[in-house]
């Protein structure tokens, strides 16, 4: 199983943490034209291992929050940008679910 899974590994998988406020560039298939689509928000868990790891990706749109996971591994997955790091001291960030406005907000990681 483990050989298997060897040859989907990206050879450079994209470095982050939770916190961070990222840029997902994706590939979407429309028709016969392929396209990159960004999808911006804060990372907000991490999950998984090998092949299966997957990070969650929230932001705020129209007043509303969204939330897409994404494999780390996934070949339509073509980059991850890293914006801002943010200050955390917790694995998952799932409290930033129930903070409305400013609130949302996490201090700047200064490196």
């Amino acid at each position: 199983m483990e050989l298997v899974e060897k040859t989907s590994l990206k050879a450079d998988p994209p470095q982050f943490d939770i916190g961070d406020t990222v840029d997902v560039h994706l590939k979407i298939l429309e028709g016969t034209k392929e396209r990159i689509q960004v999808f911006s928000g804060v990372v907000i868990a991490r999950s998984g291992c090998g092949s299966k790891e997957m990070f969650t990706v929230r932001r705020i749109v129209a007043g509303q929050g969204v939330e897409r996971k994404f494999p780390v591994h996934s070949p339509r997955v073509e980059k991850v940008e890293v914006k801002r790091s943010g200050v955390v001291r917790r694995a998952k960030l799932y409290f930033l679910r129930d903070r409305i406005g400013k609130a949302v907000r996490l201090k700047e990681r200064r490196r």
